[in-house]
């Protein structure tokens, strides 16, 4: 796949006149706080049949799932166009991705974690009722999800320093401890929340058990933590989240079980950290195309010493390389695309080199944009300051683009 077919241009279009119209007027507001973003995120899956889509797609996926645990279907078929389907659907998403990352990173924040995050893991490590659950509110984005792994002394070594701890108290769990720069934190409905089992047997605290738990928003003992003033990403609601002797039944456990058949809960983490970190590569791609986009506008039209700066070689050297970093950014998400086609998924390697790459393609973009556009890049009335702003968090995001070198280089190692 290397370019987008008449169907998926089609959509992007519709997706851009969207984000014109109904988000690029809040912009001002969604920054600043004064304006929630849930329900413009809402609109947009109402417009587009987004949510009636995820709803019909998951009603028929719990279905089948309830007739081979009833005996009625031994096994799930491996139907000849499934990939092709998915990859069609991870297509539109990318593009709605991109598009709105345009505007306002932030909304792409929101949905990424509360979808991407929160609801694909009990998705894939719920039970059946557990699914029944919590699933139908959140790919609608009717309930809002955060997923909540990191804390304030074990941001990139999340599992070894861990301290968040849950002990067995009859048949339930006691969870203690506390979570930050968690994205949808003080708004989230459902908190996918990850947490060491603490068997009090003197064990090494750094290998213990990872446990994956879903709590509800209002639960006795679970404190949701106001909003984080930041540098970027301003729409998007971080947070701290607080647990003390928080009671949860076992039904609250993912997979009511100890001891899954795909690990313990580092394993679903790090599925999930493939899948954010091709998300972040989504984003970067935004950036880039909109930084390329407003420079070149720019350019043309500013005049000095008489002609357009678009003239100057300099200029045009900073618009080659945006187009350069557009080109190479798109084309990994083009092969991620391609491998969706034929079943298969990037590894945590590849993953982490997208990220890394990417990140860092859209922060050097961006800068060049503020640059080329002079004082007024230094404006917010041009808004490349903030495409600036939110560039930066994505070499953080996701893991801190040193881990992922470290995470390139083991997979170079074990080949």
């Amino acid at each position: 796949m290397y370019e987008w077919n008449e169907t998926e241009q089609f959509v992007e279009a519709a997706v851009r006149d969207f984000v014109d119209a109904e988000i690029r007027p809040h912009i001002d507001a969604l920054e600043d706080g004064t304006m929630s973003p849930y329900p413009l995120l809402r609109k947009l899956f109402a417009t587009f049949g987004i949510d009636a889509m995820a709803r019909e797609s998951v009603e028929k996926m719990l279905a089948k799932q309830a007739d081979r645990e009833a005996g009625k279907q031994a096994e799930r078929t491996k139907s000849s166009g499934g990939g092709d389907a998915m990859a069609a659907q991870q297509a539109m998403m990318l593009i709605m991705t991109k598009e709105l990352t345009k505007v306002s990173m932030g909304l792409c924040s929101i949905m990424g974690v509360s979808i991407g995050l929160g609801a694909s893991t009990i998705m894939a490590r719920g039970t059946l009722a557990q699914k029944k659950r919590w699933l139908p509110e959140l790919v609608t984005l009717e309930k809002i999800a955060a997923w909540a792994l990191t804390e304030p002394d074990s941001g990139s070594d999340a599992f070894g320093g861990m301290k968040t701890s849950v002990r067995r108290d009859g048949a339930d769990y006691i969870l203690n401890g506390q979570k930050t720069f968690i994205t949808n934190g003080p708004d989230a409905d459902v908190i996918v929340v990850y947490a060491k089992l603490d068997e009090g047997d003197g064990a090494d605290k750094r290998r213990r058990k990872v446990l994956t738990f879903v709590l509800d928003s209002g639960m006795q003992g679970l404190t949701q933590g106001k909003r984080f003033k930041k540098m970027g990403i301003n729409s998007s609601p971080t947070g701290e989240l607080f647990f003390d002797n928080v009671r949860l039944t076992p039904d609250r456990l993912l997979g009511e079980t100890e001891n899954h058949g795909q690990g313990d809960g580092r394993e679903s983490a790090k599925s999930g950290f493939v899948q954010e970190r091709v998300g972040l590569a989504v984003l970067s791609l935004g950036v880039i195309e909109e930084c390329l986009r407003v420079s070149l506008d720019y350019a043309k039209k500013r005049e000095l010493w008489g002609k357009p700066i678009s003239d100057f070689q300099l200029i045009q050297l900073k618009l080659a390389k945006m187009e350069v970093a557009r080109v190479n950014v798109q084309n990994m998400l083009f092969k991620v695309l391609a491998m969706q086609k034929d079943g298969k998924t990037p590894s945590l390697a590849e993953a982490s080199a997208m990220k890394w790459y990417a990140s860092e393609a859209a922060t050097d973009v961006a800068m060049d944009a503020v640059q080329l556009f002079g004082g007024n890049g230094y404006m917010r009335e041009y808004r490349v300051e903030q495409l600036a702003r939110d560039a930066k968090s994505l070499m953080i995001y996701a893991g801190a683009n040193e881990v992922q070198i470290t995470h390139v280089a083991k997979g170079l190692l074990r080949a």
